[in-house]
């Protein structure tokens, strides 16, 4: 049976009220008392009950995280970039994947309510904007990473619209005039940003997106649907001479089909991606890629939420917009560095 402090004040000869305060207010404590009761802890391994100290407090040293896929490795880095924050602070994080269903997140929602977390960091589900009004009305904080937010509450974004733009921008440049989009469904506010800077870049060149772009859509934004997408993509009457995919998940599962098709990358098909996860650039054609700073995204995510939570009366709700940039490599033919002169990232602009 684990030890209570009842145990640990009868082995330190002192009273359960003065083992609360060693674990609540070690001020109060004389050191020689203290160390003694410490040692008592130790001696037991006696651990604290957290919970019921975070429910008497009215607050908790955790905070919720809550993703559409932990599997996709743009979420693995913006995790590390929340947890890192939250670690320095002195908070844990519980990560949650909601894997896009509204159910689950509502599920996951209403534990972290339930455990009194400090706030909730969110990339949310399409139609969740009502019940996590109700959370913060309720009292906890929330920030919307990945995702731009409205007046009233904290949100960290990437410009995906310039995204997409120096996507085709590039391919356009190095001469490419029909290019595959190759998207998730455009229900999904990254995909739909994409494809408008994607249409953007055409039009500035002066030329007939319908006649510039093919558009595959898929409906999950991974590597099996990137490479079930090389069918549909080289079915066509006038085959594509380059490809713009908007994740690098679709864009490596492109090249691994086209691969299995006996095409070259770029040689057959120019390819670029978008995240430029850790492994874009190790891949067997290191892929070309728009750069996410998904790191910092979580790192300011994380700042802002407990800037809320910390210092309610003075804070104020922060819309943050990152810029990407281009990294270029083999799989679109040109291996020269270059940002489409854009700001380089981690340097977000204040929306609101």
């Amino acid at each position: 049976m684990a030890a209570g402090m009842k145990d640990v004040a009868s082995l330190a000869g002192v009273a359960v009220g003065t083992v609360s305060n060693v674990l609540n207010h070690p001020g109060l404590v004389r050191p020689q008392t203290r160390a003694r009761v410490e040692a008592a802890m130790e001696q037991l391994g006696f651990i604290p009950n957290g919970s019921a100290r975070q429910l008497r407090a009215g607050r908790s040293r955790c905070l919720g995280l809550v993703v559409l896929d932990i599997t996709n490795p743009f979420f693995t880095e913006v995790a590390r970039g929340v947890e890192d924050y939250a670690q320095a602070a002195g908070y844990a994080v519980i990560l949650c994947n909601s894997d896009e269903a509204e159910d689950k997140e509502r599920r996951y929602l209403r534990v972290l309510e339930e455990q009194r977390v400090r706030g909730v960091l969110i990339t949310p589900v399409r139609g969740s904007a009502a019940a996590l009004k109700r959370m913060r009305d309720r009292g906890t904080p929330v920030v919307l990473l990945d995702r731009p937010g409205t007046a009233g509450q904290c949100s960290v974004a990437v410009d995906d619209r310039t995204g997409g733009e120096i996507a085709v921008a590039h391919l356009l440049g190095l001469g490419h005039r029909r290019i595959a989009l190759v998207n998730g469904p455009v229900t999904i506010r990254q995909c739909a940003d994409r494809r408008r800077g994607a249409y953007r870049a055409v039009v500035k060149a002066g030329l007939d997106p319908a006649r510039v772009l093919a558009e595959v859509t898929v409906r999950a934004m991974n590597a099996r649907a990137g490479a079930a997408a090389c069918h549909e993509l080289l079915a066509g009457g006038t085959p594509p001479t380059a490809a713009f995919c908007t994740n690098d998940l679709l864009a490596l599962g492109l090249i691994r089909g086209l691969s299995q098709a006996g095409m070259r990358v770029p040689g057959d098909l120019a390819v670029v991606g978008y995240d430029d996860i850790d492994f874009a650039a190790d891949s067997a054609v290191p892929l070309t890629s728009v750069r996410q700073p998904k790191y910092q995204l979580g790192w300011a995510a994380a700042e802002l939420l407990l800037d809320e939570a910390d210092r309610l009366a003075e804070h104020k709700h922060r819309r943050l917009v990152f810029t990407p940039e281009l990294i270029v490599r083999a799989s679109s033919g040109q291996a020269r560095a270059g940002r489409g002169g854009l700001a380089a990232p981690g340097a977000p602009v204040a929306a609101g």
